[in-house]
């Protein structure tokens, strides 16, 4: 028996909530990608994604920054108590980042912790409105004033942030240094933010154009997708990974035909 994979998209315009008994995940805005009309030029930004601890809550104070002393993966984790923002759009989305943040009950300053999947400017073209949390952007983590600590993500060792919170290496777009979050237990599973891993839902034919390395970047795709549930991709609609278990043939006696089990398979392969 082996599982095929088919997507579908997540209905729903930005914000997107989708709760959890411990981190909640807010799809703030989403990201996009148009040509225009003439010449080759894209107009683009990327999705921003809110994770919001349950102990945070809208009513608390601003938040501590995390301790000058210790090691990487200890000052993650005090970093990741408070709200987790998940790439933070162009600058040209100044404003409609702080509106959908308020929306929410969020300042800019009670952000503890900002995630740049990776260093394109439509990615992290807002971390100036972030001076007092911490920032891991692509591979590089440093708390407020610009020290930086070395912490050992590989594919192979998970950043973790708390209990079903996690950042994973998975590199391909950018390079060999993007990132993703991943949020467990949430009403609608676990939860991927991918950044650029995936440009959107059905990118299967345009993706490798826009990679750097594009046989590191299929290995991400396959562990995203072995995982998620949901996935934020970087420019277009949270989607949904729907497991489907596929049956073998079984071999039949006399004159009764073959069949497999289960019926047509309508599933597609995605990544």
């Amino acid at each position: 028996m082996s599982n095929l994979v088919r997507t579908e998209p997540l209905h729903g315009a930005p914000p997107l909530l989708v709760p959890g008994d411990l981190y909640s995940v807010v799809v703030l805005l989403r990201g996009y990608a148009e040509p225009e009309e003439v010449g080759d030029a894209v107009r683009a930004d990327g999705s921003v994604t809110l994770v919001l601890p349950q102990a945070w809550g809208r009513g608390s104070s601003h938040q501590e920054s995390p301790p000058a002393a210790g090691s990487a993966e200890t000052a993650l984790e005090e970093a990741a108590r408070g709200p987790i923002l998940v790439d933070t759009g162009g600058p040209w989305a100044r404003e409609a980042l702080l509106g959908v943040l308020a929306g929410q009950g969020v300042d800019p300053g009670d952000v503890t912790l900002v995630v740049g999947t990776h260093g394109h400017s439509d990615h992290i073209g807002n971390l100036g409105l972030f001076p007092g949390a911490a920032l891991l952007v692509s591979h590089d983590f440093c708390l407020p004033g610009g020290r930086y600590l070395p912490h050992g993500l590989t594919e192979g060792r998970p950043l973790r942030l708390g209990p079903g919170l996690e950042v994973w290496a998975t590199p391909g777009h950018g390079g060999q240094r993007d990132v993703s979050v991943v949020v467990k237990g949430t009403a609608l599973g676990t939860v991927v933010v991918a950044g650029d891993v995936f440009e959107r839902d059905g990118d299967e034919d345009s993706w490798q154009a826009l990679s750097e390395d594009p046989v590191a970047q299929e290995r991400s795709r396959k562990r995203v997708l072995g995982t998620a549930d949901v996935v934020v991709p970087g420019h277009g609609a949270p989607f949904r990974v729907v497991r489907e278990a596929s049956q073998p043939e079984r071999k039949s006696c006399g004159n009764s035909s073959q069949e497999p089990e289960g019926g047509e398979d309508k599933s597609t392969l995605h990544g």
